[in-house]
């Protein structure tokens, strides 16, 4: 007699999603076991997150379909049954600063403590509330929070370990964990998959996504791989190499490192020892050079954006030393970086890079108005010819040096942001450039472009430091990268001797200090 085979609790088929055009997923598909750990993997960009929206009813489908336990739905809807068997764990802790831990537990769900007690949710919360938040908390995790403690005041394990138990006490078939170890320290990390291990045991099933392969490993059944928008892998978890599941992320890559001359690196302009941060980065130390190009990279919570914009003054609580040219500086605002010469172009440079609604012109020199004015008045022609200069410097295309920065295109915008601090002239003109995924949203021609322009500063003398996910872009423009990983450098790779695996092998853990000593013993 054959066995009954059992439809998978969860499974998506063919999930089509774009933005505006862009293709976001195309065709992607997976099916979870019932009662196991499913990973779900890839790179920045892959998808994951999309898919996970479409999941729970943020985002619709263009097309595809979505079982449940076999019944299936199309997953350009959005279900009431879904909602019932699904629990989410995001990424983004999205429960209110300003609750307490009993009102965040039983928000949505107030009628749970009777009408009485919904009409003062918002006021102190009856003992009823409390009283059920304490068995909740002890049920779960066999921890003791005091009920009443403001959400805000909460450790980020402990706001996760509340998120976790509002969902499990809607009693969900399935619970989605979405990068939920980003923002954790290592101790933290595996009392959560511990956690995992329980929940399977007692019967749930766990789609469990996560840029870690060393978690993946630990926890996970099977696991699907996601690259541009489509499954390319559906495997063992527990007895798949990592570098298997690097090279699927990965796929065939070709280079296209720029064959530029090399810049021979100058002396040290910016020496950084045992920065930290707390909850964002630890004992961050490295040197950068005048004449180089050093790229820092690493996945969802690594801390290598806040350490870029640390060094511009834009995150509180860091400690550690920085020097300029030798002298300690405390950058503990904007207008400290830039006294020492440090200049910054943000990702998002719509909202902080530039002002949309003001000119070329206007935007070229406004961190350099001190230089076109004098006693109160603008020197409009000097700074017309300046701006006029730069831009023919730069290839801005624009109407005219009047237009406003919004008509421009994402690459004209992003040099217009690297043009506002080049208008400082020769005295004022900055030694050091931090740069925010300098490419993201600009075209292919005007990605080679940025490329030229910050290899001629680095040529100039200047030192430039960027963030970016993406490993080819680089590999491709810099000369060594910085790996960060959990808030941590863990390793320093030379450009043109490593290539995209070994980056992102680091950057996921699937590479440590103590595999390399091992390979090499």
């Amino acid at each position: 007699m054959s066995k009954t085979r059992h439809p998978p609790a969860l499974a998506l088929h063919d999930i089509v999603k774009h933005f505006d055009g862009v293709p976001a997923l195309r065709g992607a598909s997976l099916e979870v076991a019932r009662g196991t750990v499913h990973g779900l993997i890839g790179q920045n960009g892959a998808g994951k997150s999309t898919l996970i929206k479409i999941l729970a009813g943020i985002h619709t489908a263009d097309s595809g379909t979505l079982s449940i336990d076999g019944i299936e739905q199309p997953a350009a809807t959005t279900h009431r049954d879904r909602h019932a068997a699904l629990g989410f764990i995001h990424q983004e802790r999205l429960l209110p600063p300003t609750f307490t831990v009993a009102e965040a537990l039983l928000l949505g769900d107030e009628r749970a403590v009777g009408p009485r007690a919904a009409g003062t949710l918002r006021l102190l919360a009856p003992r009823r509330m409390q009283r059920d938040a304490r068995a909740a908390l002890l049920a779960h995790f066999g921890v003791e929070i005091d009920p009443r403690r403001l959400i805000g005041d909460l450790s980020v394990a402990e706001q996760q370990i509340v998120q976790i138990t509002r969902a499990l006490m809607r009693e969900p078939r399935i619970l989605v964990f979405d990068e939920p170890t980003a923002a954790l320290v290592s101790r933290e990390v595996d009392r959560l998959l511990d956690t995992i291990r329980r929940l399977r045991e007692r019967g749930l099933t766990i789609l469990y996504v996560s840029h870690y392969l060393n978690e993946i490993a630990a926890v996970c059944d099977r696991v699907t791989v996601l690259r541009d928008g489509v499954d390319v892998e559906h495997v063992d978890a527990r007895t798949t190499p990592a570098d298997a599941l690097v090279a699927a992320m990965i796929g065939t890559q070709p280079s296209a490192r720029a064959a530029t001359a090399t810049r021979p690196p100058g002396d040290v302009v910016l020496r950084v020892r045992g920065l930290a941060a707390p909850q964002r980065f630890d004992d961050v130390s490295f040197d950068l050079r005048r004449g180089e190009i050093v790229g820092v990279t690493g996945l969802l919570g690594s801390g290598g954006k806040n350490v870029v914009r640390s060094l511009f003054g834009l995150e509180r609580g860091v400690r550690g030393s920085i020097e300029i040219d030798g002298r300690e500086v405390r950058l503990r605002r904007p207008l400290d970086a830039v006294r020492a010469g440090i200049a910054f172009v943000p990702e998002d440079r719509r909202a902080h890079g530039v002002a949309p609604a003001l000119s070329v012109r206007e935007n070229t020199t406004l961190a350099s108005l001190a230089r076109f004015s004098r006693f109160g008045w603008l020197a409009r022609r000097r700074e017309t010819q300046a701006v006029q200069q730069l831009i023919e410097t730069l290839a801005v295309r624009a109407p005219g040096i009047e237009a406003p920065v919004r008509t421009l295109s994402g690459g004209n915008q992003q040099k217009v942001a690297l043009a506002k601090w080049l208008s400082r002239g020769s005295t004022r003109a900055s030694v050091v450039y931090l740069l925010d995924e300098p490419t993201v949203g600009v075209d292919v021609g005007a990605k080679a472009e940025i490329y030229r322009l910050l290899d001629r500063l680095a040529r100039e003398g200047a030192a430039v430091l960027l963030f970016s996910s993406d490993l080819l872009e680089l590999l491709d423009i810099t000369d060594r990268v910085l790996v960060m990983a959990r808030g941590r450098l863990v390793r320093e790779l030379v450009s043109r001797e490593t290539d995209s695996r070994q980056v992102l092998a680091w950057a996921a853990g699937a590479r440590t200090t103590s595999t390399d000593e091992e390979l090499a013993a």
